[in-house]
C-alpha cells in the first residue's frame, strides 16, 4: 500500500517481507506504557542538536576556562580534557545503549529505574528524576547568567563607568547582573513558544551559530592575536602549572577536572526528545553518542587554539570583566571586533538556552504524565501543537528563583554550575553502576549494543564520573571561607534527600509503579526485537 514500508525479515534461513506502518514509533511507545502525546517531527538534525547545543562546548570552555587555568594551568586543562573527553564517549556509548531499548521523555530517571530493575527500580526512579531536573534547571539559570556576563563585559570594553565599579562586592552592579540575567530568560522562554514549524529553524540556528563562534576562534583569533600581542610559545601553551586555589598541588590539578566536566556533559538532551524525534531508537542514541564525540574533538581543539591565544596568566588575570574573553576579543581583534564575537556569543547562548528549555520541560512534563508533581494534571497538558507549554512554564519559574542567587553573591554562579554538572554526573555514574551490577543482561536487542565491551564500558564510566562527581561537591579554593564556598554538596544533598522523601511519602501506586515498570521492561525487549529485524533490512516503497 502506498505510505507504508517493505522490511525484510529473515526467518528459517529465507528472506520475507512484512509491512511496517509509519505509525512504528506510536507503537512501540505504546508498548512500553505511554501513549503518544507529543508531536513526533524531530529528525536527525533536531536530535543531534538537543544534545550538542546543551553541551554548547564553546561557551563551555569559555565559561571556566579562567578557572581551569587557576587549577593546574594550562599543562593541567589540555591533558585532564583527553581523559575526561575519553571517559564521556564511553558514558555516551552507556547512555546510547540503553536510550535505543527506552526511547521515552524524562529518559534518564526512566533508565535509572530500570537498570536498577524491579526490586530498586521506583527508589532510585525518583532520586535520578529529582538530580536531572536540579541539574537542567540550574544549567538554564547558569547560561542566563553567562548572556548576562558577556553582555555586561562591553561596559569596559567602551570605556564606560558603572557606580561602585565592576565587582561582585558591587550590590549594584550584582543587580544589574540580575536584571538582564532575568530579562535573557524570558526572552529564551519566548522562543520556545514559538509555532511547532519554527522549531526546525531554531535548532539548526543553535549548531550554526556554535559553528560559526568555533570556526572564527579557530581563525580570526589566532591572527589577530599573532599581530597584536603575539601567540604564547608552545612551552608556555603546553607546560606551563598554575596554582591559584591554594590547594595543594595534587588536589589543584584534580580540580582542572571541573573545567573540563562543564564542557562534557549534557549530551543526554536527544533522549528527552526521544518521544518528539522519528525513529527514536535509532536516532536519540545516535545523536548522544554523535554528540560526544563532536563535542570532544570540537572542545579540545578549542582549547588549544586559547591556550595560545590567550596571554600570559598575569595579564589573563588583570582584566576586570565578569567574562574575560569579550576583552581578550578586544585586544586581539579590536573594539569591533569584540563586538562583533559576543553577539555572536549572546545569540548562541540565546537560542541554545531555548533548546535546554525546550530538553527539560520534557522531562518535566513526564515527570507529571507519570503524577508524581503537585497539579500534575495541569503541569502534563499538551497543547494543540503536541507541546507540554505548561511544563515550559514551570521551568521558567523555576529558573527565575535560581537566578535570584545573583543578589547575595556572585560566587553563587559557580556554586549553581557544579551544582548542575554533579547530579548529571552521578545519574551517568549510576546507570553506569548499575547495567553493571544490577541488569548487565538486560536490553541486548539495543541498536547500539556494548557487546564484550560492556563490562569494561559500565565499569569505566562508573568510576570516572564518581571522580567527577567529588570535584564538583569539593571546595574550589583554600582555605575555605563562606564567600567562597562551594554550595553544589548542599544542592545535592538536598536534591537527594528530598527524591528519597518523595518515594516514601508517594502511594506507590501514583508513579512508576511495579506493574508499568515491569510492562516498560518487558515492551522495550519485544519491540526493539521487532524493530531490530527491520533495521537489518533494506526499505522499499509498496505501490
Amino acid at each position: 500500500m502506498p505510505g507504508e514500508h517493505i522490511d525484510m525479515e529473515h526467518r528459517d534461513g529465507k528472506v520475507t517481507t512484512r509491512p511496517r506502518d509509519v505509525d512504528s514509533d506510536e507503537r512501540f511507545l505504546e508498548q512500553l506504557g505511554y501513549k503518544q502525546q507529543l508531536s513526533r517531527s524531530l529528525g536527525a538534525i533536531e536530535s543531534f542538536a538537543s544534545s550538542f547545543c546543551a553541551v554548547d562546548f564553546v561557551s563551555s570552555v569559555r565559561l571556566t576556562y579562567s578557572f581551569g587555568i587557576l587549577s593546574g594551568g594550562p599543562k593541567a586543562m589540555w591533558s585532564s580534557y583527553i581523559v575526561n573527553a575519553v571517559f564521556a564517549c564511553m558514558s555516551a556509548a552507556v547512555l546510547s545503549e540503553i536510550c535505543s531499548a527506552l526511547p521515552i521523555s524524562g529518559s534518564l530517571y526512566i533508565w535509572a529505574a530500570q537498570a536498577a530493575g524491579p526490586k530498586y527500580g521506583r527508589l532510585v526512579g525518583f532520586i535520578v528524576a529529582w538530580w536531572a531536573v536540579t541539574a537542567w534547571m540550574t544549567f538554564t539559570a547558569g547560561c542566563s547568567q553567562a548572556f548576562a556576563n558577556y553582555i555586561l563585559s562591553l561596559v569596559p570594553v567602551f570605556d564606560l563607568d558603572f557606580p561602585g565599579g565592576i565587582s561582585g562586592d558591587n550590590v549594584k552592579w550584582r543587580a544589574l547582573l540580575w536584571i538582564v540575567s532575568e530579562l535573557f530568560l524570558i526572552v529564551a522562554t519566548a522562543l520556545v513558544y514559538l509555532p511547532p514549524r519554527w522549531y526546525p529553524l531554531l535548532f539548526r540556528t543553535a549548531v550554526g551559530s556554535i559553528l560559526l563562534d568555533w570556526i572564527l576562534c579557530m581563525t580570526w583569533l589566532p591572527i589577530g592575536a599573532s599581530k597584536r600581542y603575539g601567540l604564547r610559545s608552545a612551552r608556555e601553551a603546553f607546560l606551563t602549572t598554575y596554582n591559584g586555589t591554594g590547594a595543594s598541588p595534587g588536589w589543584n590539578w584534580a580540580l582542572s577536572f571541573f573545567f573540563t566536566s562543564s564542557a562534557l556533559v549534557g549530551f543526554d538532551g536527544a533522549g528527552h526528545v526521544a518521544e518528539e524525534t522519528k525513529d527514536a531508537g535509532y536516532t536519540s542514541a545516535r545523536s548522544i553518542i554523535g554528540s560526544a564525540l563532536a563535542t570532544a574533538i570540537g572542545g579540545f581543539t578549542t582549547l588549544i587554539v586559547f591556550l595560545f591565544c590567550t596571554p600570559d596568566i598575569d595579564t589573563l588575570f588583570s582584566l576586570n570583566a565578569p567574562q574575560p574573553f569579550v576583552l581578550i576579543y578586544s585586544m586581539a581583534l579590536g573594539r569591533g571586533g569584540a563586538v562583533a564575537m559576543t553577539a555572536i556569543a549572546a545569540i548562541q547562548l540565546l537560542v541554545c538556552t531555548s533548546i535546554l528549555i525546550i530538553t527539560a520541560s520534557r522531562l518535566i512534563f513526564a515527570i507529571a504524565r507519570d503524577g508524581a508533581l503537585p497539579f500534575s494534571e495541569w503541569v502534563g497538558r499538551v497543547s494543540s501543537s503536541g507541546r507540554p507549554q505548561n511544563a515550559v512554564l514551570v521551568m521558567y519559574f523555576c529558573c527565575a528563583l535560581l537566578i535570584c542567587t545573583i543578589l547575595p553573591s556572585t560566587a553563587a554562579f559557580t556554586s549553581l554550575l557544579s551544582g548542575g554538572i554533579a547530579p548529571l554526573v552521578a545519574s551517568y555514574g549510576l546507570i553506569a553502576l548499575l547495567r553493571l551490577t544490577m541488569t548487565p543482561t538486560d536490553f541486548k536487542m539495543s541498536r547500539f549494543p556494548l557487546g564484550r565491551a560492556s563490562t569494561l564500558f559500565y565499569f569505566g564510566s562508573a568510576a570516572f564520573n564518581a571522580w567527577l562527581f567529588a570535584v564538583n561537591v569539593a571546595p574550589y579554593s583554600f582555605p575555605v571561607a563562606a564567600e567562597t564556598f562551594n554550595f553544589a554538596c548542599v544542592i545535592f544533598g538536598t536534591v537527594t534527600i528530598l527524591g528519597f522523601l518523595s518515594f516514601w511519602f508517594t502511594p506507590a501506586d501514583r508513579w512508576l509503579r511495579s506493574e508499568q515498570m515491569q510492562r516498560m521492561h518487558n515492551g522495550a525487549s519485544s519491540a526493539l526485537e521487532e524493530k531490530e529485524i527491520g533495521n537489518e533490512k533494506s526499505k522499499v516503497e509498496a505501490d
